[in-house]
């Protein structure tokens, strides 16, 4: 079980400052997050660890993440964004 205060401070570290990443990063936070085992859920709090220039390349599909668990979310946060992209086009 995820905590409002650990949702509240992914939600906080989630928001970048920079508008490409927080659309990828804030919707997934809020509605995928808590349902990730807690593997993946520490693999999301590692990515969130990293600098933005390296998100934005990796979310960007400029550069692939060395380590496979970060490549792994990587993917996971881009098809979340994906679907969601779709669904919104579709409304």
């Amino acid at each position: 079980m995820t905590t409002q205060e650990e949702m509240n401070r992914l939600h906080w570290h989630s928001r970048r400052g920079m508008l490409e990443l927080d659309a990828f990063l804030v919707p997934f936070t809020l509605n995928v997050y808590s349902d990730l085992s807690k593997l993946e859920q520490e693999s999301y709090r590692n990515l969130l660890h990293h600098e933005d220039p390296y998100l934005f390349a990796w979310l960007m599909r400029q550069e692939r993440p060395k380590s496979r668990d970060i490549a792994a979310m990587v993917e996971k946060v881009i098809d979340y964004a994906q679907g969601e992209s779709r669904h919104s086009r579709r409304v």
